[in-house]
């Protein structure tokens, strides 16, 4: 591919670019198939008055080349058109004929791939180039990329007619508009020094799009993760791997293995369809406990990002990192407070025990805490009192550890009834800490 912008006739040497890249099948519009015979009788030999018409009827059963051979009867069988819509065999119908096309222009560019080209300095003029230097960069809207500067090492010379070849690669990492600027200072057959550049533009599109979606169900939390393919090229998944932040671990799940205890799609590679085909995964995100069996927490969002690689349907590779994955934000209690044990069977006037649990999930002491039942505004009667003191003092509880603690209490009145008011609350500055959720419980009569 050569610059429009600039005319070879006021420089001695101009650059002239090939993008480096797999080639592509030739696809043939209809099933008429190439006969091995057309690659030595030429298409225009039905309309040769000078060959016998016995040979197109009834075929050949010899063919010598210009060298003398002989290629015997490899090509017997009728070699008019009237056969050669006819599928002598199953891979006829694929309408490949088995010959490879090399790219006739840049073509589609895509995020994650590797931009490779093979770049050539030509000198088109009588006389010599001396002292060559030449440099190849990438620009982009953000930033610009050094490929080839031979600053230090200028080529000696490039004579009249001849050439310097070189190979430029670049990692695609942005999208939108590119340009790939060749530069060369010389010495020209006057002795004149000479800067010649040339730009190549190109557009980076977006291979594929990422859809997430983050859903909560009790302590767990799952994560949807949709790829859409947007090229026009069947894309395999070599690799869907999602690598979560350092306070969660992730399961990939799967319709036929509820839990597969594997956190990427690897082996097969997954086939996701040119044009729009699309393609789900499901991880289930978990915080791990820590020493003393307590689940961490530490108030981010951040759940991951996910790695992806795939290749086309020869075998260029590509890969894209995702940008970090937020989830809801995660409210931070410094005290929880859970009940551990609440008697089967609570009668009506007789005492029973709440056995409560607190857990410090903090990094530092906190205390002395207050465990207390609050006073309903109600003017009802309360159907739960406490039996005994209304507040206990505990002492400092240490970091990323917890205590029990029980409350002495008495139902009023028989019929389900809510235990509620159970709040913990730093004894020094009064600040609530935690309050434990209403819970149901059936009082018999006796």
């Amino acid at each position: 591919m050569s610059s429009p912008q600039q005319s070879s006739s006021q420089h001695s040497l101009a650059f002239r670019v090939m993008r480096l890249c797999r080639p592509s099948f030739q696809v043939e519009e209809t099933v008429l198939r190439l006969d091995p015979f057309d690659l030595f009788a030429g298409e225009d030999l039905f309309d040769d008055h000078r060959v016998p018409t016995h040979l197109l009827d009834k075929g050949v059963a010899s063919v010598t080349t210009a060298s003398g051979e002989e290629l015997g009867s490899a090509f017997e069988g009728d070699f008019s058109f009237r056969g050669r819509f006819q599928l002598q065999d199953p891979t006829d119908a694929m309408a490949l004929p088995g010959f490879l096309m090399l790219p006739q222009s840049f073509g589609a560019i895509y995020l994650g791939e590797t931009f490779c080209s093979y770049v050539s300095v030509n000198n088109s003029s009588n006389f010599e180039a001396r002292d060559v230097v030449i440099k190849a960069e990438i620009q982009t809207e953000r930033q610009r990329i050094v490929l080839l500067d031979t600053s230090k090492t200028p080529v000696e010379s490039i004579r009249s007619g001849g050439r310097y070849d070189f190979i430029v690669e670049h990692d695609v990492k942005e999208l939108g508009p590119h340009t790939l600027v060749c530069s060369a200072m010389y010495n020209d057959g006057e002795s004149e020094r000479k800067y010649l550049p040339q730009f190549f533009k190109f557009v980076v599109a977006n291979p594929i799009s990422v859809r997430t979606k983050v859903r909560s169900v009790k302590e767990k939390t799952f994560l949807e993760v949709c790829i859409e393919n947007h090229t026009k090229s069947n894309l395999h998944m070599d690799q869907v791997e999602f690598e979560p932040a350092q306070t969660w671990t992730a399961t990939l799940l799967k319709a036929d293995d509820y839990s597969s205890g594997k956190d990427s799609s690897t082996s097969p590679p997954l086939l996701i369809r040119a044009g729009g085909g699309i393609h789900n995964f499901l991880y289930q995100l978990m915080q791990p406990l820590n020493e003393s069996g307590h689940m961490k927490l530490d108030g981010s969002n951040v759940l991951g990002k996910l790695q992806i690689t795939w290749r086309t349907n020869l075998g260029e590779p590509g890969r894209l990192q995702t940008q970090q994955i937020l989830g809801t934000a995660i409210t931070r209690k410094e005290i929880d407070i859970q009940v551990l044990d609440v008697p089967s069977t609570i009668t009506v006037a007789r005492p029973f025990l709440v056995r409560l649990r607190l857990m410090n999930q903090t990094d530092r002491r906190m205390g002395p805490l207050e465990v207390c039942v609050s006073e309903d505004d109600s003017t009802e009667e309360r159907a739960m009192m406490v039996n005994g003191m209304k507040k206990q003092i505990l002492p400092q509880l240490e970091a990323s550890s917890s205590t029990e603690v029980e409350l002495s209490m008495m139902a009023v009145r028989s019929g389900v009834q809510k235990i509620s008011g159970i709040k913990v609350s730093d004894a020094q500055t009064t600040d609530l800490l935690d309050t434990l959720p209403d819970m149901e419980v059936f009082v018999s009569s006796h």
